[in-house]
């Protein structure tokens, strides 16, 4: 995984990016640098991107007491924490086991608060009550699009880990009115692919209110604005188009996953209705499963991102 593969290359070329990602790629590496290892062990969550038993790709959410991320060694994460029962990838995560083969997971460590980001790709296996990930690729992203928010604990009673976490609702096939209306207002979600090989990687998507489009309770569209041309995500799409949203409830500690299809949009005309885009990526959902009470973190109220072009009328 130190190079691009021929689906980052494909989109790379059409999109008129293939000098800046060929400068781009130096900046992918498979080791930790140090100051990445300070900014990881101060972070109390991380976002997980991998694909199932069923072979549907999700992504999710591991939060833990700041400190639960540690790098043993350049080329290794480790990850204190398991997912919850309910979370729709612990099946493969907790079940994965050293001698039956390693699950390849996208990672993203994200701090709002400061807007720092830091990608990390590799292969994961359980080791005790957590994962110890084997890492290809590592990489810190730029800060566009991020909204900045301070997290805190939940209140007491919202935290009260003697409460079963429970699913909001049954998993379906199409968004409630209750989870449209969330994605509509949402101003961040993370996305997560993978490769026709299966290695995952998982990614940050941030806009204005309203960037997210409901087409219809199983169909939603996004602008693709410009980035690092790395195309790490659309690349992997190029050659598989199994796609998974996570919506963090910033407010609530509710977690939304949505899992399914997704396709770039490259039509002038259809891209030229989205202020700031550069291309469209259309998601057509197949499931969808919302935790309750699946964080235990809380957020401030957002300071959206001056990079954050205006919504489509």
């Amino acid at each position: 995984m130190g190079g691009y593969h021929r689906g980052e290359i494909a989109v790379q070329e059409r999109a008129g990016f293939a000098r800046q990602a060929g400068h781009a790629r130096g900046a992918i590496g498979n080791t930790v640098p140090d100051v990445a290892v300070a900014f990881l062990a101060e972070q109390p969550h991380v976002v997980v991107g991998g694909t199932d038993e069923r072979g549907r790709v999700w992504a999710t959410q591991l939060t833990g007491e700041p400190g639960f991320l540690t790098v043993p060694g350049p080329h290794t994460l480790n990850i204190g924490v398991l997912p919850l029962p309910e979370d729709p990838l612990a099946a493969v995560l907790t079940g994965s086991r050293a001698g039956r083969g390693r699950v390849p997971i996208g990672m993203i460590g994200i701090e709002p608060a400061t807007r720092r980001r830091m990608r990390m790709n590799g292969r994961a296996v359980r080791d005790g009550d957590g994962l110890r990930v084997e890492l290809d690729q590592v990489l810190s992203n730029c800060p566009k699009y991020i909204q900045k928010r301070e997290h805190h604990p939940a209140p007491a009673a919202a935290a009260d880990t003697s409460a079963p976490v429970t699913r909001t609702a049954a998993d379906s096939t199409e968004l409630s009115p209750g989870q449209q209306r969330t994605l509509r207002t949402a101003d961040t979600f993370f996305i997560a692919t993978a490769s026709d090989r299966g290695d995952a990687d998982a990614s940050h998507r941030g806009g204005n209110p309203g960037f997210v489009q409901v087409l219809s309770p199983r169909l939603l569209r996004w602008p693709d604005y410009a980035g690092n041309a790395m195309f790490l995500t659309l690349g992997n799409l190029e050659l598989n188009p199994a796609a998974g949203l996570f919506v963090p409830g910033w407010e609530t500690g509710t977690s939304l996953h949505l899992t399914g299809f997704a396709r770039t949009v490259w039509d002038e005309e259809r891209v030229a209705r989205h202020p700031g885009a550069q291309r469209l990526v259309e998601f057509e959902i197949t499931a969808v499963r919302e935790i309750a009470a699946a964080s235990p973190l809380r957020w401030s109220a957002p300071a959206f991102s001056r990079f954050n072009p205006p919504t489509a009328g």
